[in-house]
């Protein structure tokens, strides 16, 4: 059986997110994404674990399941058919943000963490609460060595995992070109050893990450990290196996585990990611790393430092060409341990591209919820229903733009500076024409 997980999430405790980030809609749209770990996130903040404490049930080790039976499966226009609520499982997580001072520069490192059990987030919760505010943030900022983190959660339970988040995003994480550092080992020092996985972010994907070899004992997992709940499992982790677990997620992560692989992962096309390549987003200006060696990573527009993104990073610290030895397949031992990745763009995107439309507009959702409701959830869409049965659903050129969603045939202008690429999956003497009737009515 295969299992879809996406472990990172914030609900509507942390800054800049849905109100509507509560664990009723995160169950339902677990559902209709088609996940079936997700995890908590937030677990820090008092009232958020409140409410996961009220609403949560154990079910299998170390994972929980939603409890409310009154949850039916009608969601607002959302029948969601092959799924039932108590397949659904969270994970308990959180999100630490550590600021400070190491070698003489200052940090900023965003880690995830897991958790077996409420008792053992309680403990992590009170320790931190001693450092910092917990109440002010679903993703507490504290002055904390990410080294300390390691040592103060992994000293109250060995059972936790901690995964540097977004490794390579600009400001916020381990690789980050403005506040991070140049290997695991000088941001962990002596807890290196317990850092099993990094989550590569929506401005990477694994091929750009197996251009450093540093990494190459290090699982890449990926995450949605999403603000609303709508936005889950825009990236996600697929694992393989007869049971699932706490622990058997662990040792999978770990690759541990001979019960449960981590089999794939779901990336976003990089390229849309908001920190892809450098730029100025108030002077407009978008550049290729080499480009910006040549303005000596100044903006030649206002004479301040350009934000230098994610491919320009891992080009400064890889030791490796783009494809060497990264293609799975790749007969060295190095290429062996690579886990395949497929890159999706979510299901409303791929219809506001055909309907020329943007992407919370009611025809969008009217041609969403119908597909969701004839074919179960999204990954099922996306990953699996032939193209045929997707126009029969809905149009000819929703089945189309899946499909070259699918073969990687899109065009994307990379985002930067905080500013999301922008996709088209047809081209300009290509774009569907699509009526007025089409966008409004049903076949």
């Amino acid at each position: 059986m295969q299992y879809i997980c996406d472990f990172h999430i914030h609900s509507k405790y942390s800054r800049a997110t849905s109100k509507d980030g509560n664990i009723d809609n995160f169950a339902k749209w677990a559902q209709i994404k088609g996940i079936n770990v997700l995890g908590t996130g937030d677990f820090t903040h008092p009232l958020w674990l409140k409410e996961l404490k009220e609403k949560l049930e154990p079910a299998e080790v170390g994972l929980f399941k939603y409890k409310d039976k009154k949850l039916k499966n009608n969601h607002n226009g959302f029948f969601v058919n092959n799924n039932n609520q108590s397949e659904v499982r969270f994970i308990l997580t959180t999100e630490i943000s550590s600021i400070y001072s190491k070698n003489g520069k200052t940090r900023k490192i965003h880690n995830i963490i897991f958790a077996p059990s409420f008792e053992v987030v309680e403990k992590i919760n009170t320790h931190l609460g001693w450092i910092g505010n917990l109440k002010s943030d679903g993703r507490p900022i504290l002055g904390l060595d990410a080294k300390e983190l390691a040592k103060i959660v992994l000293n109250i339970s060995p059972d936790c995992l901690i995964v540097p988040a977004h490794a390579w995003t600009p400001w916020f994480s381990i690789f980050g070109s403005n506040s991070g550092f140049d290997s695991i080992e000088e941001c962990f020092e002596e807890y290196t050893k317990y850092i099993y996985a990094i989550e590569t972010g929506l401005s990477s994907d694994p091929e750009m990450n197996w251009r450093w070899s540093a990494l190459d004992n290090i699982t890449l997992i990926s995450n949605s990290d999403a603000h609303s709940p709508a936005k889950i499992g825009r990236e996600a982790n697929i694992f393989e196996g007869d049971k699932i677990s706490y622990n058997l997620i662990k040792e999978a992560i770990m690759r541990k585990s001979n019960d449960l692989k981590l089999i794939k992962t779901v990336e976003f096309f990089p390229e849309e990611g908001k920190y892809h390549w450098d730029g100025h987003r108030n002077c407009g200006l978008v550049l290729e790393p080499e480009e910006s060696l040549k303005y000596n990573n100044i903006c030649p527009r206002c004479g301040r430092p350009l934000t230098i993104g994610v491919m320009n990073r891992v080009c400064r610290l890889a030791d490796r060409k783009m494809g060497v030895p990264t293609a799975v397949g790749v007969p060295t031992e190095v290429g062996k341990k690579r886990i395949p990745f497929v890159r999706l763009i979510p299901l409303a995107e791929i219809i506001a591209d055909v309907l020329g439309v943007g992407t919370g507009t009611k025809s969008v959702d009217k041609y969403y919820k119908k597909l969701i409701n004839v074919f179960g959830n999204e990954f099922k869409i996306l990953l699996e229903i032939k193209k045929e049965e997707i126009t029969v659903a809905s149009l000819l050129e929703i089945g189309e733009g899946v499909e070259r969603v699918r073969q990687g045939k899109v065009s994307i202008n990379p985002g930067y500076d905080g500013e999301f690429g922008k996709i088209n999956i047809f081209g300009e003497n290509e774009k569907p024409k699509i009526t007025e009737a089409q966008k409004t009515l049903w076949n």
